[in-house]
């Protein structure tokens, strides 16, 4: 079975914590309340920033926040950003020389395709509900 890290787990409900929130949260309070491991966490969210999905507030009162409205950013964009692999398998990513003749690629097209759709479809927001 298809296997999605705990790197995109947690960092698709820390997304989700934050769009919950609405405003500023520090890694240490999404850790805690979200029973994810400090350390790690950290390190989602570095990577989530640097892709322009967060934005980090200095100060006392600081921590991070979503850079565009829940509805406008979807699962596929975190888990893209999380994940070091987003095809299914390697012919996908035209690293297989029998890609061409391959005689189950097609099938594996059509379920890295509902994947994609299934991730894509569902935004933020919609995870509120």
């Amino acid at each position: 079975m298809l296997k999605i890290s705990t790197k995109s787990q947690y960092g698709l409900r820390a997304m989700a914590y934050l769009a919950s929130k609405k405003k500023v949260c520090s890694i240490k309070k999404i850790s805690q309340e979200e029973g994810i491991p400090f350390d790690y966490l950290e390190k989602i969210v570095s990577k989530l920033e640097k892709a322009g999905l967060l934005k980090s507030r200095k100060g006392v009162q600081g921590g991070y926040l979503l850079t565009r409205p829940a509805s406008r950013i979807k699962a596929g964009e975190i888990v893209s950003v999380l994940e070091e692999r987003t095809n299914l398998v390697k012919c996908l990513g035209g690293a297989c020389s029998r890609s061409r003749k391959c005689l189950t690629r097609g099938f594996w097209l059509k379920i890295q395709k509902a994947l994609d759709n299934a991730l894509n479809s569902m935004s933020l927001a919609d995870l509120m509900k």
